[in-house]
């Protein structure tokens, strides 16, 4: 095996023709300004070209796509590895997926749980035991007398599958029918089951009545039960259909109901005689909250539930349902028909007149209109459903005016049913140990111990579980919850659980490729990471870090630096090698920065925060934080900082933030705990300018996202040719028919489902990924096409647009702030969270300030060089000096040292955190003994720091 990686001729987006030659088994850090090139090198060629030779190696199914997978644009490459990328971007966003989950810890406690749990009733504690057959006859003549029933012998619970081998065994063993998916059938007319959907089976043992002279076959068909099933009996009683005779409705109008009263498991394991529970066999999937056998049934398993404010609903009581008393907002998306067919569907069930005012419709109508009925869903469930499947971010927000979401009091927010939250491992059940931080689920592990013959199932799993937890810790992550949902993760946290899972699987001989590895460590924290980074290239890997961590690059084996400009003015290696042997690199800034020629200075004069008015919040307890109280001083730069976990997110976001939204603009999203806030008067609007995307699609780019391209689409429907064509502005939009390409309806590209393989988008073939139609392609101004506009970078575009001031005035502030880089048309897939962070900023600079506006962002440093840092830190003096609040959450000691005033949290993470350790200015803090951050500040503060 070769060596080196050996490049040469990359000419990837704005890289120069560079070749270049890597150790391998080493760890690398390529750097520079942000657009300088840093990712067109580690992710879109190197990256890029090994995953292209890995698909080469499979399939001809696989192959068949590669004519339209976009080959790297670079003459030659060797020593490439399998690859593996490692990016910050978060690859879920379901409410469901939890730090445990994607771990894969939570399917191994659900097997240690399943296999040796100690099952106790969750009403009275009792240790359950086998059920007799004379206590499931006494259950059975529980019914009401006469009551018609099913004995049933469960066979499959919630697999997949077509059981065709199945039910032609029942019918060899003399059965004759069997309940699919709650419906009874004959076993010679079962329908074609559905393969990748889950099912019940059970089979039909008998149809009897709750009467005493059936006492022994009752007795007979449930021992057969238990025998078929391997210890399981299932007795459901058949409701009757109204409209069906009682000769038609027999077995067929069975309806399935939910609740004890209508369907009774037996079981010869798991039982308790004085609650009346019943466990049945316990299976990994009874402790899944993915799973109909363990979700709680209120929440569907997921803690939360969402009640519809009937107020926001109901606008005017005395006009009838359909005609005026329901508020017209709420018909948006498809909910006019849904809502249409739920009223007509109440009327037909309680026999009402449609033009009865709804202060006049019976209690129950009123009821089930908003909460539903055992047959009929109401509204909240439509809204619910609409609110976890839609994909459209501006259907769910619609929604949600609606809804009010409140943790689940059926499972008390554990997602599971009650009864599976009585199984027990030293005390506590999954629930419980899924609320740990990974430190505390940590330690409850390590002195775990099972005694007798379980002892040997369980150290396989045990083995498992602890192994994760700690490569958890190794990258700094301790701190989070294993319950953490792992969409309110930050990218940073995302990237670090992907390399302790990548830790885990232990291979050789791989090609990493990380994306700033280090964002939202606190330095304290750093060292971890870097620790866990060199155990991959311990085990004989090659690590290709993206960065511009100060410690990171100074820990690197091999550097290489790109630049010297961004965009256009980069793309070319200005430094590479062992760091003691580029310090002499005249072009590298980040030299310049790493040796001390260039630094970012302490401000001389910081803004008073004694004689500033003040926000105070008392009491904060959200979480982990400890009953704090807080100031904020208004009108300076604030940074709040700790350590990884400190509790900053919960101080900022979940209290303060969301608080102020709620007083401000009358939203109801659910504050953090607090006793007391005092000063929100003197703040008239709160912005929090976060790294969520600008956009889910390849249709959202910068441009639309800061009204740019209305201005631009202005601007070419004013053209001789668009006048001549009678083109719109519309015409000019990739959203519409009239102009866009309709191979890739206006994306430039089309995405390509690879099976097994994540989805991959490709250039349209049509359009080749200018988006628009050749008609509209025909219109210029200034020689340039609307796709060759939305190709400019920033900095280009100010020049091209000097003499048209609105659209001049949007871009200087881009340019301003570092985003000269940016292409105007860039998709809002391929921005980092940062940049999405920075277009946000740029958006806000360009309103109007009011003067008393709290802006709020956290770790806004996300992908900034050393020289980006510089720009961004003026424009947030630029907001403050505008008499508004700044407060940032941030780790970077340049940012810190900067703040008038800082906040420092602490002095640990999760449980250990949660205190108010240092406040004031960077230099107060730095004096404070107790501080991690003050400890570092002092460093950065001091004259004639250590350099290379």
């Amino acid at each position: 095996m070769e060596s080196q990686i050996v490049i040469r001729g990359a000419r990837e987006n704005n890289l120069k023709n560079i070749s270049l030659t890597l150790p391998r088994n080493r760890f690398i850090v390529i750097t520079g300004l942000s657009g300088s090139g840093k990712s067109s090198l580690a992710f879109d060629t190197i990256y890029a070209e090994g995953q292209r030779r890995y698909i080469e190696s499979l399939s001809s199914y696989a192959r068949q796509f590669l004519e339209k997978l976009k080959k790297p644009d670079v003459d030659f490459v060797s020593g490439l590895s399998p690859s593996i990328s490692i990016e910050q971007k978060h690859f879920t966003h379901n409410p469901r997926s939890t730090v445990a989950t994607v771990t894969e810890i939570y399917d191994f406690l659900r097997l240690l749980y399943a296999k040796v749990g100690e099952v106790h009733c969750y009403q009275c504690g009792t240790l359950l035991g086998r059920q007799t057959a004379e206590a499931m006859l006494q259950q059975v003549f529980s019914l009401e007398p006469g009551a018609e029933f099913y004995v049933l012998a469960p066979l499959v619970r919630g697999r997949k599958g077509e059981y065709r081998k199945l039910f032609e065994d029942l019918k060899k063993k003399g059965f004759s029918k069997a309940s699919v998916d709650g419906k009874i059938h004959e076993l010679h007319k079962v329908p074609k089951l559905h393969k990748a959907r889950r099912h019940d089976i059970e089979v039909v043992v008998d149809f009897l009545k709750a009467e005493e002279r059936f006492r022994k076959r009752i007795e007979e068909s449930l021992k057969t039960a238990l025998e078929f099933s391997g210890g399981s009996a299932l007795v459901r009683v058949a409701t009757r259909d109204p409209s069906t005779s009682t000769r038609a409705a027999r077995p067929s109008a069975l309806v399935r109901v939910a609740g004890r009263s209508r369907e009774i498991l037996f079981s010869e394991k798991m039982n308790c005689p004085r609650c009346d529970i019943n466990l049945g066999d316990l299976a990994p999937n009874n402790f899944s909250f993915n799973s109909p056998y363990g979700a709680c049934p209120s929440c569907r398993g997921l803690g939360r539930v969402s009640q519809v404010m009937a107020h926001l609903v109901i606008k005017d009581e005395t006009k009838p349902l359909l005609h005026g008393a329901i508020n017209e907002d709420i018909y948006f998306s498809f909910n006019r028909y849904v809502i249409s067919d739920l009223v007509y569907e109440l009327k037909d069930y309680y026999g009402f007149d449609l033009k009865t005012p709804y202060r006049d419709l019976p209690f129950e109508v009123k009821d089930a209109f908003l909460w539903g009925n055992d047959e009929i869903n109401g509204l909240i469930e439509e809204l619910r459903d609409l609110f976890y499947t839609t994909t459209s971010e501006a259907i769910k927000s619609k929604t949600a005016r609606f809804l009010k979401e409140d943790i689940c009091s059926a499972c008390d927010g554990g997602r599971l049913k009650k009864e599976i939250q009585g199984v027990l491992l030293r005390g506590k059940n999954i629930v419980e140990v899924s609320r740990f931080s990974v430190e505390e689920a940590d330690r409850f592990f390590q002195g775990f111990e099972v005694a007798g013959n379980t002892a040997r199932i369980a150290a396989p799993i045990l083995k498992e579980v602890k192994e994760r937890l700690r490569f958890l810790l190794n990258v700094g992550l301790g701190y989070l919850t294993l319950d953490r949902p792992v969409n309110t993760l930050a990218g940073g946290e995302i990237q670090r659980i992907r390399i302790a899972r990548q830790i885990s699987v232990g291979l050789t001989g791989v090609l990493y490729v990380l994306d700033e590895p280090s964002i939202g460590l606190h330095p304290r924290d750093n060292g971890k990471l870097l620790k866990t980074l060199r155990s991959l290239c311990d085990m004989k890997n090659t690590v290709i870090v993206v960065e511009h961590d100060e410690e990171t690059i100074r820990q690197a084996d091999y550097v290489v630096d790109l630049g010297p400009g961004a965009g256009a003015a980069g793309g070319r290696v200005v430094a590479n090698g062992a760091l003691a042997e580029i310090k002499s690199a005249a072009e590298s800034v980040t030299v310049q920065y790493l040796t001390g020629k260039q630094r970012i200075e302490v401000p001389q004069i910081r803004k008073d925060h004694g004689s500033a008015k003040k926000l105070i919040i008392r009491g904060a307890a959200e979480h982990n934080l400890k009953k704090i109280n807080v100031t904020f001083p208004l009108g300076l730069f604030i940074c709040v900082t700790g350590v990884s976990g400190s509790g900053k997110s919960t101080l900022v976001h979940d209290i303060l933030f969301k608080a102020l939204h709620n007083r401000i603009w009358k939203t109801s999203y659910r504050v953090g705990q607090y006793q007391s806030m005092t000063g929100a008067e003197e703040i008239d609007k709160v912005v929090e300018i976060n790294q969520a995307p600008i956009g889910r699609t390849p249709r959202s780019n910068p441009a639309t996202y800061t009204d740019l391209f209305v201005h631009i689409r202005r601007l070419f429907a004013q053209t001789y040719e668009a006048r001549m064509k009678n083109f719109s502005q519309s015409r000019f939009s990739f959203n519409l028919k009239e102009g866009r390409c309709e191979s890739c309806q206006g994306e430039g590209s089309q995405r390509l489902s690879m099976s097994f393989l994540p989805d991959l988008y490709v250039v349209c073939e049509t359009c080749r990924g200018k988006r628009y139609n050749e008609q509209t392609l025909e219109v210029k101004y200034k020689d340039k096409t609307i796709a060759d506009v939305l190709d400019l970078p920033v900095k280009e575009a100010l020049e091209f647009f000097h003499a048209i001031p609105v659209i001049r005035e949007k871009l200087d502030l881009l340019e301003r702030i570092g985003l000269g880089y940016l292409k105007l048309g860039q998709s809002s897939t391929t921005l980092s969270g940062g940049e999405a962070q920075r277009i946000k900023l740029g958006s806000e600079l360009g309103k109007r300030a009011t003067g008393k506006t709290l802006y709020i962002l956290d770790e806004p440093t996300t992908g900034l060089h050393f020289g980006d840092i510089q720009n961004l830190v003026k424009a947030l003096f630029a907001l403050r000096d505008s008499g508004n609040t700044v407060l940032v959450i941030e780790h970077n000691l340049d940012v810190m040292k900067t703040a008038d005033y800082l906040i420092d949290l602490g002095p640990e993470g999760g449980a250990g955190g949660g205190e108010s350790v240092a406040c004031g200015t960077p230099e107060e803090v730095a004096k404070n003994a107790a501080s991690y951050t003050g400890l570092y500040l002092k460093n950065y503060l001091a004259e004639g720091r250590a350099r290379i």
